[in-house]
């Protein structure tokens, strides 16, 4: 069973896997650093120095008005629509980056498509046989 495991482990799909799930989760870490970090807060200048991480609906009247989101979950029950917002525009700039991606990679397909294959090496029995060939057809019939 150890065997058995060690080629399911070693073939090259689930490694592959493993190498995708590992960078995906780095890129993923990229994109929210990025959103965060960079997009979030020129959304927020430009609408007048919005910041929706802190955007929320308190459930529970224990709740006090104004507080941070983080404190705001730590009082009671809170819909956090802004962290929504935020992870939703993280969704966002994935699907586009994935769909740049994948279209670059189909253009790449496409033109090594296209390219013509190089003229098959013909064998020297075949090269031979079509000399015989043509020396009989040269040769007139009796």
């Amino acid at each position: 069973m150890l065997e058995e495991f060690k080629k399911f482990a070693l073939r090259g799909n689930v490694v592959d896997l493993a190498v995708g799930v590992i960078i995906g989760a780095a890129f993923g870490a990229i994109v929210t650093s990025a959103v965060q970090d960079v997009f979030m807060p020129i959304i927020g200048a430009i609408t007048g120095g919005l910041d929706f991480s802190n955007y929320y609906i308190a459930l529970s009247s224990s709740v006090q008005k104004g507080a941070a989101y983080a404190d705001a979950k730590k009082q009671g029950a809170v819909i956090g629509y802004g962290q929504f917002i935020t992870v939703a525009l993280n969704f966002m700039i994935v699907a586009f980056v994935l769909f740049l991606v994948i279209r670059a990679m189909n253009r790449l397909v496409s033109k090594e498509e296209a390219k013509p294959e190089a003229a098959a090496e013909v064998p020297a029995d075949v090269k031979l046989l079509a000399e015989i060939r043509d020396i009989l057809a040269s040769k007139p019939a009796a």
